[in-house]
């Protein structure tokens, strides 16, 4: 299994995660770095948050993302007017490329709901060229994320069962800070760097906030249509208590921490 996000809707992730990632996507490219005429994977490409940024960065050569969500991909496709970016569906753990094909492998929030995520940084290595960047980032979930620990925190209390799909949601693999960095280092990565990066997740009202979980996108999402009308109900009001914290409903402003972290394949590197 490529993924654990539960990927059904392309217009609810933009509003539950896709306007958040496009934020995103300016300081992890001034991060992981780009050169005019270099070819640069996307793995993990979603509706092309990252992938459409790209292009404003750099006079790239050619971009290819793939996505293991068949809807994010056709939605990508459907946005999609440059010539040079492909977009594919496809496994992260198992890349339809050959060896040394990108000057550059990126990956946007996407290698904590993979399983493998050693295996999947082992692809984007291995289709990357020697002197390539290998890079990533993922949310902070437990330390950097308030309005998930807002969610899931809120969950817990009402539903002790909650606790087991909270614990899942903090300590996925690399949202740790320094767990990237190690992984990097142990599958053979030159010059590995880890930073954060802060954004700012800004809501217009509790229902902005809501609706993508209601609508049952992404992890949190699937948990909130797994409720029955009687506790969903409950923790609806629960949740905007929290939201609103006895201010009326209305603006609300986030910070959200993402860990990035870049290394360059050395000549030589193979698979182990």
């Amino acid at each position: 299994m490529s993924s654990k996000f539960h990927a059904k809707s392309a217009e609810v992730y933009e509003q539950l995660m896709g306007r958040w990632s496009r934020r995103l996507a300016g300081p992890f490219l001034a991060f992981a770095g780009l050169e005019s005429g270099e070819r640069v994977l996307d793995v993990g490409c979603g509706t092309g948050s990252l992938t459409f940024a790209i292009p404003e960065v750099a006079e790239i050569g050619r971009i290819d993302g793939i996505d293991y969500s068949e809807v994010y991909v056709q939605a990508a496709r459907a946005r999609n007017a440059d010539p040079r970016i492909t977009i594919a569906r496809g496994d992260a753990c198992a890349l339809p490329f050959e060896d040394r094909s990108f000057d550059r492998a990126l990956a946007l929030l996407v290698l904590h709901f993979i399983p493998e995520s050693e295996q999947a940084l082992r692809e984007m290595t291995r289709v990357t060229r020697p002197g390539g960047i290998v890079a990533a980032a993922v949310w902070d979930s437990y330390g950097g994320m308030p309005v998930q620990r807002m969610f899931w925190d809120t969950a817990a209390v009402l539903d002790p069962s909650a606790a087991i799909s909270r614990r899942e949601s903090y300590f996925k693999p690399l949202t740790r800070p320094g767990e990237m960095r190690a992984l990097w280092t142990r599958i053979g990565l030159s010059d590995v760097t880890e930073i954060p990066l802060m954004i700012r997740m800004e809501f217009s009202s509790f229902e902005d906030f809501w609706w993508p979980y209601a609508a049952g996108e992404g992890p949190l999402g699937k948990y909130v249509t797994g409720l029955d009308e009687t506790r969903r109900t409950a923790f609806e009001q629960a949740l905007r208590a929290s939201y609103e914290a006895g201010e009326p409903d209305g603006p609300r402003s986030f910070a959200a921490v993402a860990l990035a972290c870049r290394g360059f394949v050395p000549e030589g590197w193979h698979r182990q």
